[in-house]
C-alpha cells in the first residue's frame, strides 16, 4: 500500500511539472494579433508593448536599404483604410511583395511607427490547387 501511494504521488508530482511547463510555455508564445484599425483605436495603450499586426502592403511604400538591410513599408487595413508605417532589419521573406497580406511582430513606439522584429508574409495565391 506504501508502494502505491509513493508512485501516485511521484506521478502527480510529473504530471502538476508537466503542466506547469505548458501553460508558461503556451503564455509566453501566445500573442493576439491586431488588424491595422484595431490598434489604431488602441490609441498609444500597446506602445512598447509586443504585438502582431496583420495587413496589407501598401503600393509604392516599399523602401529597401540592402546594405544596412533595412525596409520600409506601410501596411493598411483595406476595408477602413488605416495605415501603419513598419520597420524591420533582416532578411526579408521571398513572398514578400506589394499587395500581399503580411503579419509583422514588433512594437510600436511613441511616434507611431511599428518597429517589427519578424515579418511573416502571406501568399495564398501559391497555395491554391490549379482548376
Amino acid at each position: 500500500m506504501l508502494k502505491k501511494k509513493k508512485f501516485l504521488i511521484g506521478g502527480l508530482i510529473v504530471v502538476l511539472a508537466i503542466a506547469y511547463l505548458g501553460y508558461t510555455g503556451f503564455e509566453g508564445s501566445a500573442t493576439y494579433y491586431f488588424t491595422v484599425s484595431e490598434l489604431a483605436a488602441q490609441e498609444g495603450s500597446v506602445n512598447g508593448e509586443n504585438v502582431r499586426v496583420n495587413g496589407q502592403v501598401a503600393a509604392g511604400s516599399v523602401e529597401q536599404d540592402t546594405k544596412e538591410q533595412i525596409l520600409r513599408f506601410t501596411i493598411v487595413d483595406v476595408e477602413e483604410e488605416n495605415s501603419l508605417p513598419v520597420v524591420y532589419q533582416g532578411v526579408v521573406p521571398d513572398t514578400f511583395k506589394t499587395g500581399n497580406d503580411v503579419v509583422v511582430e514588433g512594437y510600436l513606439n511613441s511616434a507611431g511607427v511599428f518597429h517589427a522584429n519578424n515579418i511573416l508574409a502571406k501568399c495564398p495565391s501559391r497555395y491554391v490547387p490549379e482548376e
